[in-house]
C-alpha cells in the first residue's frame, strides 16, 4: 500500500518542509542541499500518518536505545532497513503487513532516531542488538526482514542467535564475505555497479565534513541512480532520509556500518549454512551474485526476482514485495 494524495497532504501539514511542497507541486522552493530540521515531521507524526494504528517507541538493550514504529496484532514481524533511509523505508509495506503480523520497524544502531555510539557496528552486535529488542519486547522469537545494511544484521542474527529468528527474508543484499575485497571502486563502460561509497563511508571524518548540511544531494543521487522509476520516492521522503543523515553523529554513526565490513568478513569465515527457512528477494541487476551467495549459505531457501525496479523495491514495488512476505510468512 503506497501513501495516498491524502497521506501526503498531511505529511506538509506536519512540516516535512519545502522539499514537499514542492513534490506536491505548490510553489514553494528551496535548494535541495539544505537540511530544515524545523520543518521535518518527528516519527511520531510519520507513524501517525500512516494508515492504521502505528505508534514511535523505543527500547533499551544491548547498551543502545533503539527507535522503532510499532503496528497491528499477531506474530512479530521484524523490519530492519537499510543505507541511507531509516525505518520510513518500510513505510509503503507496513500498513498491509500490519493486517496480519505484530510490525516492528527498527532504525538500526546509528541510524534514524536510535542511539550513535562511538562503537559496536559490526553486524554480530548490531544483530545482538536486535535480539535484545525482541526479548525486550516480550517475545522469544520473530520473523525478521532486512534490505541492504539491515539483511546484513539479519544474516548474522539467525547465524548468532537462530532461537530468535521464525524466518529470515533477505532484501537485495547478502553479509559481507571476501568477494567484498573485489568490488569495483571504479566504473568501467558497460559493466555497471561500482560502490564507490562503500570506500568512502569507512575515511574517518572527512565525509562529516562534506556531506553535513548537504545531505540531501546525496540522498538525492543515490535513489536517482538506483531506481528505475524516479518518482518512486518523492521529494517529502527525500526530504526525511537527509534530515535524518544530516548531522555529524548521524553521518560518523550510519558510516560505522562500512566501517566495519573487515570485522564481518572475519566473522563471517567462522559462519557455517542455516538451516532458518529464508527467502531472498532481490532486484534484476543484483539477482544473479545475490542468489548465488545466499545459496551456499542457507540450507532452506527460496529464491525471487522483483522485477521491473531497482535496488530500492520497497519504494518500487511494494504490491511485489507484500506479495512475496505474505505468501512466505504464512
Amino acid at each position: 500500500m503506497e501513501l495516498s494524495f491524502l497521506n501526503r497532504r498531511k505529511l506538509l501539514g506536519l512540516g516535512a518542509g519545502s522539499a514537499t511542497a514542492v513534490a506536491l507541486g505548490t510553489s514553494a522552493q528551496a535548494a535541495p542541499s539544505e537540511v530544515d530540521a524545523r520543518r521535518t515531521p518527528s516519527s511520531s507524526d510519520l507513524a501517525a500518518s500512516l494508515p492504521g494504528s502505528f505508534t514511535s517507541e523505543y527500547v533499551q538493550t544491548n547498551g543502545v536505545r533503539l527507535h522503532y514504529v510499532a503496528g497491528g496484532s499477531g506474530t512479530p514481524l521484524i523490519l530492519l532497513h537499510g543505507w541511507p533511509q531509516t525505518w520510513w523505508e518500510y513505510r509503503a509495506v507496513m500498513p498491509d503487513l500490519a493486517a496480519k503480523y505484530r510490525v516492528i520497524a527498527v532504525d538500526l544502531r546509528g541510524g534514524g532516531d536510535s542511539s550513535k555510539p562511538q562503537s559496536g557496528y559490526d553486524k554480530k552486535t548490531m544483530a545482538a542488538d536486535i535480539a535484545g529488542l525482541i526479548t525486550a519486547l516480550g517475545y522469544t522469537k520473530a520473523h525478521v526482514v532486512g534490505h541492504d545494511i539491515g539483511a546484513m544484521v539479519a544474516f548474522s542474527l539467525a547465524v548468532n542467535t537462530p532461537q530468535a529468528v521464525d524466518k529470515l527474508v533477505m532484501l537485495d543484499v547478502t553479509h559481507p564475505d571476501s568477494g567484498y575485497y573485489e568490488a569495483r571502486m571504479l566504473p568501467v563502460p558497460g559493466a555497471g555497479f561500482h560502490p564507490w561509497w562503500w570506500a568512502f563511508n569507512q575515511v574517518n571524518g572527512l565525509p562529516e565534513g562534506l556531506v553535513t548540511g548537504r545531505s540531501r544531494l546525496l540522498i538525492d543521487w543515490m535513489f536517482d541512480s538506483f531506481l528505475v522509476n524516479q518518482d518512486a520516492v518523492c521529494a517529502a521522503d527525500r526530504a526525511i532520509f537527509a534530515h535524518a543523515y544530516a548531522t555529524p553523529d548521524a553521518i560518523r554513526g550510519s558510516n560505522g556500518w562500512y566501517k566495519t565490513f573487515g570485522q564481518d568478513i572475519i566473522d563471517n569465515e567462522t559462519y557455517g549454512q542455516i538451516a532458518t527457512p529464508t527467502l531472498g528477494l532481490a532486484s534484476p541487476a543484483f539477482y544473479p551474485s545475490f542468489a548465488a551467495v545466499l545459496s551456499q549459505q542457507a540450507t532452506n531457501l527460496q529464491l525471487a526476482q522483483i522485477e521491473d525496479t531497482g535496488h530500492y523495491f520497497l519504494d518500487e514495488q511494494p504490491a511485489a514485495v507484500v506479495a512475496h512476505l505474505t505468501a512466505f510468512l504464512g
